[in-house]
């Protein structure tokens, strides 16, 4: 029986709950594929995305590792530098997460994936899901953090597609004001996409 498991795709802006609403889907069984995680895996010691990089930017490369920050400063510099790395990293990150999907036994996964509409990825999911709050709580939990100054929030904010779009085109909207309302709205949908295979 090769049944393909029931995808779930996860997405939501920056500061939006979207982390902690995957965390919620694993603590019910459902196993995750973390995009960000994927791009650690490529850029560590040994990852697939090592020498693509160093052939394209071998400045980027710090003991047999990728280095963000050096990438970064290549971005602010040469205004081909984005297209070069995302032509070198997307193809990467897309066979992780088949990897993933075809490996993985459960009957339901989730696919976290912060740009899944920017990168068309929405049309590999069974299901959109998109984690969402007010913008001043938005911009509060990510400030809050501390590691951004608004005019980097700003920045971010400009390149990803506004909140309401992503409700919009979402199947299922979580609302994490309260991480509780989180808690159940994921409880109660994977009981319903649970109910929905049983009778598949």
């Amino acid at each position: 029986m090769s049944k393909h498991p029931f995808i779930i795709g996860l997405t939501g802006s920056i500061g939006m709950g979207k982390s902690t609403t995957a965390a919620m889907f694993a603590a019910q069984g459902v196993p995750v594929w973390d995009a960000d995680a994927a791009v650690h895996r490529l850029y560590a010691k040994g990852g697939t995305a090592v020498e693509p990089i160093r052939a394209i930017c071998p400045a980027a490369i710090v003991d047999g590792a990728v280095d963000r920050g050096a990438l970064k400063d290549w971005i602010n510099r040469d205004p081909t530098a984005l297209a070069q790395i995302e032509a070198v990293v997307h193809p990467l990150v897309a066979r992780d997460r088949s990897d993933f999907i075809v490996s993985t036994k459960a009957p339901i996964i989730l696919l976290d994936i912060p740009l899944l509409f920017e990168t068309g990825a929405e049309d590999q999911v069974d299901l959109i899901v998109v984690a969402s709050a007010p913008a001043e709580l938005q911009r509060d939990r990510v400030l809050a953090r501390g590691s951004m100054s608004e005019e980097q929030f700003n920045t971010i904010l400009a390149k990803q597609m506004p909140d309401a779009e992503k409700r919009k085109r979402a199947d299922v909207v979580i609302p994490t004001e309260t991480m509780d309302g989180a808690r159940k709205a994921v409880e109660a949908l994977v009981a319903e996409v649970k109910e929905r295979l049983s009778h598949a």
